[in-house]
Parts: structure tokens; sequence; C-alpha cells
């Protein structure tokens, strides 16, 4: 993949867990003359999804210990060293990757360092979320606002932050706690935050997460744990609050 001329050099990454199906859809939605690498990490999938990303010209990182955060951290560990400003997108196509343009370009133009895709302020298709997904977002993000000030609408996977931001932060969790946790720690540490409504649409597939009780379960566990963890049992240096009322359309 060739950048254009671009003072920035961006990076993809893609965690899946037997996303055989969808991930083709996603990698070809992907503005790939923006970008420098597509890393796709392969949570120990059983289908064919490593040898599809392969195919596809995307680079093949195996993670096998399984958790969402693990696959994204293993991301983070496989990235090109030039890289400064990384992508996360989910790999069952509800996001739109055609969009990545949208939620960069608060980057690109420098007022700021984070970029969440707010499924809530874009169009959602009917039944995209499930209503435990739903509900447990609004929990979660009016948790934050009274905990932390931060005004954020939802704990959308499809995302952009600066290599420099990414660091910064120093994300740590390994599984359902992931997204919550790196908009823990960007009110924490100061770290310029907005969102950019995205369009969200069903995934290819049954979700791993959402799609189950189990999975339900245990993803609203850790969220909470997340929070009240980062509130009231350690004490994380704390910066100002990053404000991200500011919304980009």
């Amino acid at each position: 993949m060739t950048m254009p001329n671009s003072q920035h050099t961006i990076s993809v990454i893609i965690p899946v867990f037997n996303e055989e199906a969808s991930l083709p859809k996603v990698i070809a939605d992907l503005p790939k003359n923006l970008l420098r690498e597509i890393i796709v990490v392969d949570n120990a999938s059983t289908d064919g999804s490593a040898s599809v990303a392969a195919k596809l010209g995307c680079r093949v990182i195996r993670e096998d210990r399984r958790g969402y955060g693990q696959a994204c951290l293993a991301g983070i560990a496989a990235l090109d060293p030039a890289a400064d400003i990384v992508v996360f997108v989910d790999g069952d196509y509800s996001d739109h990757p055609d969009q990545l343009p949208r939620l960069i370009q608060p980057i690109l133009s420098g007022s700021h360092d984070f970029v969440i895709g707010s499924r809530a302020l874009g169009n959602r298709e009917c039944g995209a979320m499930t209503p435990q997904a739903y509900y447990g977002n609004k929990l979660a993000c009016f948790l934050m606002k009274l905990f932390w000030g931060a005004v954020y609408t939802d704990l959308g996977p499809f995302r952009a932050i600066t290599r420099r931001a990414l660091e910064q932060v120093g994300m740590t969790d390994r599984d359902f706690g992931w997204t919550i946790e790196m908009q823990i720690r960007a009110v924490e540490k100061g770290v310029r935050t907005t969102e950019v409504p995205v369009d969200y649409r069903r995934r290819t597939g049954v979700s791993k997460i959402s799609g189950t009780v189990t999975g339900t379960i245990l993803a609203g566990h850790k969220i909470l744990h997340t929070i009240f963890k980062y509130k009231f049992f350690r004490h994380p240096g704390r910066g100002p609050v990053a404000s991200v009322a500011d919304r980009v359309c």
C-alpha cells in the first residue's frame, strides 16, 4: 500500500475471531490510498480468517491468548515504527470502514488526538445493537460523566488515536474493558478527545459478546469493574478533563 502526500502515516488494526465471511468486506471498504498498512490480528480463529486476510494483502498477526483487548495489544506491538495514527475497526462489518476519512479528520486538522466513532450520533440500522448493548453504553457514558465530567455518547469500537496519545494512555486491558479503559485514560491524561458520527449496521454472523447471555454478562461486569476501579481503587495521576462535547460532523 502506498501513502499519498501526507505528513501522517496511518495504520489500521482489525482484531478478528472467526470473521472469514465478513473480513473481505471490511478490507474492501477501507480507503487503502490513505493507509500504510492493515494489520489483522487473528485471535485464535478456527476458520479461515487468517488466510483470507493474507490473500487480501494484510499483515496477519497470530494471537492465541483470547480477548478483544489482548488482540488489540498484539496489533499495537506489531505496528510499523513510522505509524503515527492508529485506527481500530472491528472485523464483523458492523462498522463502515469507508467512513475512516471522517474519523481521522479531527486528527489531521490538528484539533484532536483521539476520535471515537459514535454510533449514537450516526445512523444506526434497526437491530444493529442489542438492547443490552444499547443501554449498557448509555449507563457507561452516564457514569463517566458523573465521575469524570466527560461527555461521551458511545463506547464505539471504530476509533482513531495518534501514536503519541496511545502511548500516553498506556492501555492494559485484555478483554471487554478495552474501549472504556481507553476513554477513561484519555480523560485522566488530558488527551484532546472528540466524537464524530458514524453509521452502524447489523454485523455479519452472531456477536461473540452481546449476542450471547454469557458474553453480555461478562462484558457488562468488566465495563462496570473498569469504571469503579479507575474511580475508586487506584491513583492514576489524573490530568485535566478532556472534553468531548465539541462534536465534529
